[in-house]
């Protein structure tokens, strides 16, 4: 990365301030209906597209079950490699299933678990973008001849499905090569977003973090890019080798209906489509 693109990720001050309380993305959060009375949490790393929508699912399986989950968010990539070097992970829900099963060959799983569901990409704007909600990029196209397009955010295509489906669509759209002088690299697709909101005209994330009730309240547009523009986002749930049967339990929640439901009203497919 050069060092204008690096100078690039250091969102607006003053913007940062108006989306921090809904985009800030710990490297760890507690789930907060249980803490130490319910024991040893169980211990789940999801990727960043996840944060809202599996925050959600957790507090409901927490209720129900009487287990504390602890759950970190961050890039499928990243995760998979803190996995191999021995980050203590009971589940690992990937945004893109090839992470998890790799992990599965490797034999650091107990089988090669689950896909939960299909993750999709859209274009987000902060309010005052002068770019247009348009799925299809040719506006966004036609803003990096006009000069309305000054920065562009994605997360890293090296380690993050969404960033690799983002830079896909790009390249579908015939921009990739046009638009990398305006490119800014969150580490995640959570990061992502928060860049594309605070310091960049827009932004391509995932659907899921885009519907979550708090970043409703800060966009100023967006709109799906098509799903045929990229490989499909298939995102696959595994158990770590020796977890506890409370990361089964929580497994069989996540593909249960209430899992299931949770899911769908955040913009992920069911796994059959």
């Amino acid at each position: 990365m050069t060092n204008a693109n690096r100078d690039r990720l250091i969102p607006n001050p003053a913007r940062r301030r108006l989306v921090a309380a809904a985009l800030a993305l710990p490297v760890s959060v507690a789930a907060r209906t249980g803490g130490a009375a319910f024991g040893e949490p169980l211990r789940v790393a999801a990727a960043a597209d996840l944060k809202y929508a599996l925050t959600d699912l957790v507090q409901r399986f927490e209720a129900q079950e009487r287990v504390a989950v602890r759950l970190t968010f961050g890039s499928s990539g990243q995760i998979a490699t803190q996995i191999r070097q021995g980050a203590p992970f009971h589940l690992f829900l990937s945004a893109d299933e090839r992470f998890a099963l790799d992990l599965a060959e490797e034999g650091r799983t107990e089988g090669k678990g689950g896909v939960y569901a299909q993750g999709r990409i859209a274009l987000a704007l902060p309010p005052g973008s002068p770019l247009k909600a348009d799925g299809t990029l040719a506006d966004l196209g036609q803003a990096i001849g006009d000069g309305r397009l000054k920065r562009l955010a994605i997360a890293n295509p090296e380690h993050a499905p969404y960033g690799e489906r983002a830079r896909q669509a790009l390249i579908h759209a015939g921009l990739w090569e046009a638009i990398q002088p305006f490119l800014v690299f969150g580490e995640n697709v959570a990061q992502a977003l928060q860049f594309a909101l605070s310091s960049a005209q827009g932004g391509i994330v995932s659907l899921s973090l885009v519907k979550a009730p708090p970043v409703q309240q800060q966009l100023g547009g967006f709109d799906l890019i098509p799903a045929q523009w990229h490989t499909p986002l298939i995102q696959r749930l595994v158990v770590v080798r020796g977890a506890p049967p409370a990361a089964h339990a929580l497994a069989a929640f996540v593909f249960g209906p209430t899992g299931r439901a949770i899911l769908a009203a955040y913009g992920f497919l069911p796994p059959e489509g």
